[in-house]
Protein backbone atom coordinates (compact mmCIF):
# COMPACT_ATOMS: atom_id res chain seq x y z
CA UNK A 1 0.00 0.00 0.00
CA UNK A 2 1.72 3.66 -0.64
CA UNK A 3 1.70 6.03 1.79
CA UNK A 4 1.38 10.03 1.08
CA UNK A 5 2.61 12.36 3.52
CA UNK A 6 0.40 15.25 4.50
CA UNK A 7 1.83 17.83 6.58
CA UNK A 8 -0.80 19.21 8.62
CA UNK A 9 -1.09 22.53 10.45
CA UNK A 10 -2.79 22.67 13.62
CA UNK A 11 -4.89 26.07 13.67
CA UNK A 12 -7.02 25.51 16.29
CA UNK A 13 -5.93 24.33 19.71
CA UNK A 14 -8.77 21.63 19.94
CA UNK A 15 -7.57 20.18 16.35
CA UNK A 16 -7.34 16.02 16.46
CA UNK A 17 -4.93 14.76 13.88
CA UNK A 18 -7.23 12.65 11.15
CA UNK A 19 -7.44 9.06 12.10
CA UNK A 20 -7.73 5.61 10.27
CA UNK A 21 -9.43 3.50 12.79
CA UNK A 22 -8.27 0.25 11.09
CA UNK A 23 -4.98 -0.49 9.06
CA UNK A 24 -6.54 -0.47 5.29
CA UNK A 25 -9.68 2.06 5.16
CA UNK A 26 -9.81 4.37 2.72
CA UNK A 27 -11.14 7.04 5.10
CA UNK A 28 -9.75 8.55 7.65
CA UNK A 29 -11.93 10.33 10.35
CA UNK A 30 -11.83 14.07 10.88
CA UNK A 31 -13.35 15.94 14.00
CA UNK A 32 -14.94 19.46 14.65
CA UNK A 33 -12.77 21.58 16.39
CA UNK A 34 -15.39 23.75 18.03
CA UNK A 35 -15.38 25.03 21.35
CA UNK A 36 -19.43 24.76 22.32
CA UNK A 37 -21.80 22.62 20.27
CA UNK A 38 -23.41 23.15 17.03
CA UNK A 39 -27.10 22.87 16.64
CA UNK A 40 -28.45 21.58 12.97
CA UNK A 41 -32.02 22.39 12.40
CA UNK A 42 -33.79 20.21 9.34
CA UNK A 43 -32.65 20.91 6.61
CA UNK A 44 -29.84 23.23 7.65
CA UNK A 45 -26.49 23.41 6.47
CA UNK A 46 -23.16 24.61 8.44
CA UNK A 47 -19.48 25.01 7.74
CA UNK A 48 -17.76 22.78 10.54
CA UNK A 49 -14.23 23.99 11.08
CA UNK A 50 -11.57 21.04 11.63
CA UNK A 51 -8.50 23.12 12.71
CA UNK A 52 -6.58 21.54 10.30
CA UNK A 53 -4.44 22.72 7.30
CA UNK A 54 -2.77 20.47 4.94
CA UNK A 55 -0.16 20.66 2.59
CA UNK A 56 -0.85 18.21 0.14
CA UNK A 57 1.31 17.12 -2.66
CA UNK A 58 1.36 18.04 -6.11
CA UNK A 59 -0.84 15.29 -8.01
CA UNK A 60 -3.27 14.49 -4.79
CA UNK A 61 -6.04 15.97 -3.63
CA UNK A 62 -7.88 15.39 -0.44
CA UNK A 63 -11.88 13.70 -1.11
CA UNK A 64 -14.06 15.03 1.98
CA UNK A 65 -16.47 12.33 2.41
CA UNK A 66 -20.12 11.53 4.94
CA UNK A 67 -19.56 9.20 7.85
CA UNK A 68 -21.84 6.07 6.51
CA UNK A 69 -22.53 6.05 10.56
CA UNK A 70 -23.44 9.75 10.56
CA UNK A 71 -26.05 9.41 7.46
CA UNK A 72 -27.51 6.38 8.01
CA UNK A 73 -28.21 7.07 12.30
CA UNK A 74 -29.22 10.81 12.06
CA UNK A 75 -29.49 12.02 8.32
CA UNK A 76 -26.38 14.35 8.83
CA UNK A 77 -23.95 13.85 5.38
CA UNK A 78 -21.92 16.34 3.46
CA UNK A 79 -23.86 18.17 1.30
CA UNK A 80 -20.54 18.50 -1.42
CA UNK A 81 -20.03 15.16 -1.43
CA UNK A 82 -17.51 14.13 -1.92
CA UNK A 83 -15.42 17.90 -1.31
CA UNK A 84 -12.27 18.20 -2.86
CA UNK A 85 -8.86 20.19 -1.26
CA UNK A 86 -6.60 20.67 -3.54
CA UNK A 87 -3.37 20.74 -3.67
CA UNK A 88 -3.11 24.71 -3.94
CA UNK A 89 -5.82 25.18 -0.95
CA UNK A 90 -3.53 26.18 2.61
CA UNK A 91 -6.33 27.50 4.47
CA UNK A 92 -8.25 26.01 6.81
CA UNK A 93 -10.24 23.21 5.74
CA UNK A 94 -14.27 22.81 6.52
CA UNK A 95 -17.05 20.54 6.23
CA UNK A 96 -20.40 21.33 5.03
CA UNK A 97 -22.47 19.36 7.36
CA UNK A 98 -26.35 19.21 6.44
CA UNK A 99 -29.17 17.85 8.47
CA UNK A 100 -31.38 15.37 6.44
CA UNK A 101 -33.47 14.48 9.01
CA UNK A 102 -36.75 15.80 10.64
CA UNK A 103 -34.60 16.08 13.78
CA UNK A 104 -32.02 18.78 15.11
CA UNK A 105 -28.66 17.31 15.47
CA UNK A 106 -25.97 18.69 17.88
CA UNK A 107 -22.25 18.40 16.70
CA UNK A 108 -20.11 18.35 19.57
CA UNK A 109 -16.42 19.76 20.39
CA UNK A 110 -14.40 16.59 18.77
CA UNK A 111 -17.26 14.65 16.96
CA UNK A 112 -16.26 12.32 14.45
CA UNK A 113 -17.77 14.52 11.55
CA UNK A 114 -16.30 12.92 8.20
CA UNK A 115 -13.41 11.81 6.72
CA UNK A 116 -10.68 12.36 4.72
CA UNK A 117 -9.62 10.49 1.24
CA UNK A 118 -6.19 11.14 -0.14
CA UNK A 119 -6.40 10.17 -3.82
CA UNK A 120 -4.52 11.17 -7.30
CA UNK A 121 -5.65 13.29 -9.47
CA UNK A 122 -5.99 12.25 -13.48
CA UNK A 123 -6.10 15.41 -15.65
CA UNK A 124 -7.79 14.84 -18.94
CA UNK A 125 -7.91 16.48 -22.32
CA UNK A 126 -11.12 17.66 -23.57
CA UNK A 127 -11.56 18.21 -27.04
CA UNK A 128 -14.81 19.04 -29.35
CA UNK A 129 -15.65 16.71 -32.27
CA UNK A 130 -18.47 16.22 -34.65
CA UNK A 131 -19.81 12.94 -33.37
CA UNK A 132 -18.89 10.55 -30.61
CA UNK A 133 -18.55 6.90 -31.19
CA UNK A 134 -22.09 5.48 -30.65
CA UNK A 135 -20.81 1.67 -30.80
CA UNK A 136 -21.71 0.78 -26.98
CA UNK A 137 -24.73 3.17 -26.34
CA UNK A 138 -27.89 1.35 -25.26
CA UNK A 139 -29.79 4.17 -25.13
CA UNK A 140 -32.47 4.50 -22.01
CA UNK A 141 -31.35 7.75 -20.22
CA UNK A 142 -30.16 7.88 -16.51
CA UNK A 143 -30.39 4.30 -14.94
CA UNK A 144 -31.54 2.63 -17.64
CA UNK A 145 -29.07 -0.85 -16.80
CA UNK A 146 -30.81 -2.91 -14.93
CA UNK A 147 -33.04 -1.01 -13.42
CA UNK A 148 -36.71 -1.55 -13.13
CA UNK A 149 -38.44 1.89 -13.25
CA UNK A 150 -41.90 0.44 -13.56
Amino acid sequence: MDVVKIRIEKCKENANLPEYKCYGDAGADVCAAINVPVELAPGERRIIPTGLKCEIPFGYEIQVRPRSGLSAKNGITVLNAPGTVDSKYKDEIGVILINTSKETFIVNPGDRIAQFVVTPITYAEFSFVDEIDKSDNRGGGFGHTGVNNG
